[in-house]
């Protein structure tokens, strides 16, 4: 047997999807950061209230 047929396929799986899931985590928080300044009138544009952003 050959070292490539011994070896995992896919070895860093784990960080991979803990990677993405850092930057999800932390693109959601920047949107709300930036929907939270936004006044009533804006979030009313967005078709969002202030209930909606999950604070």
């Amino acid at each position: 047997m050959e070292f490539f047929e011994n070896r995992p396929r896919r070895p860093f799986v784990l960080f991979v999807h803990t990677w993405r899931w850092l930057v999800k985590s932390w693109e959601r928080r920047r949107t709300r950061q930036l929907l939270l300044r936004l006044d009533d009138a804006q979030l009313k544009d967005l078709g969002l209230r202030r209930d909606d952003l999950g604070y």
